[in-house]
């Protein structure tokens, strides 16, 4: 299902999105050394439940997932980059760390991700992973407007991640969003331009480049969630969710100014 969002709708999407980047920004401020991924959990549980929102993940059970979620966001620590279930493990100097974030308002979705790097050490592999993926973001978000293609997308993510030499997995990806959290169409991290899907006003996508430094195959944890990278290489992982306006993308989930 593709879903083209009414003006209210949109106007509540803007609430959600707000709620996402806030809790995100608070949880990046949290996250230190010491920090167990459980301890996220709970405190996105308490401000998802302060602000009268709705997990999408408590209870998400997809095809390639194994049962329901059952936690409130997605951690993922170095090697782990996709459906990070939060577990028992606490936190170092130097991890890379992955949140991701999706909820509801007023029965409007909004998600989000965000990847950094935790404590006083800077791998400079780490720091080079995140800052591709944010630009990544940001040339798709540059593209994303009403008459472009989803392919226009893709290939604007793609051309960033292959010219600065990572393998792109196109198993997973961006994707619509609205009144459910995955709806179609499939935003590939790398494609062809002028293919695909004509963008409209009232069109939500989460667009979400995503990388692991030198493979593109991945492995799921006994969890039966979490994604790893198969050679357990580091990863980061950007992601918005966009409005298409008649101006062009508007970003929903941006965190708030400081």
């Amino acid at each position: 299902m593709i879903e083209i969002l009414s003006p209210a709708k949109l106007a509540q999407a803007r609430v959600s999105g707000a709620l996402v980047g806030h809790i995100l920004q608070t949880l990046r401020q949290r996250a230190t050394v010491g920090t167990n991924l459980l301890e996220i959990d709970r405190w996105a549980a308490e401000m998802i439940a302060d602000a009268g929102a709705e997990s999408c993940y408590v209870d998400y059970a997809p095809s390639f997932g194994r049962g329901p979620f059952g936690h409130h966001i997605c951690t993922a620590v170095n090697d782990a980059v996709l459906h990070g279930r939060p577990h028992d493990r606490t936190l170092a100097d130097g991890d890379l760390l992955t949140l991701d974030l999706a909820l509801l308002t007023g029965g409007v979705a909004a998600d989000a991700a965000i990847s950094f790097v935790v404590g006083q050490a800077r791998p400079a592999e780490s720091v080079a992973l995140v800052e591709v993926t944010e630009r990544a973001l940001a040339a798709a978000i540059a593209v994303a407007r009403p008459g472009a293609r989803i392919g226009d997308i893709s290939h604007a993510i793609g051309t960033v991640l292959t010219e600065a030499g990572y393998p792109v997995n196109t198993e997973f990806g961006g994707h619509g969003i609205g009144s459910t959290m995955h709806q179609d169409p499939h935003v590939a991290n790398i494609g062809r331009p002028g293919r695909g899907y004509v963008l409209r006003p009232g069109l939500m996508l989460a667009l979400e480049p995503w990388v692991m430094a030198d493979t593109d195959r991945l492995v799921t944890d006994a969890d039966g969630w979490t994604l790893r990278s198969a050679t357990g290489c580091r990863t980061a992982h950007s992601e918005h969710t966009v409005a298409i306006t008649i101006d062009g993308a508007e970003v929903l989930t941006a965190a708030p100014p400081a």
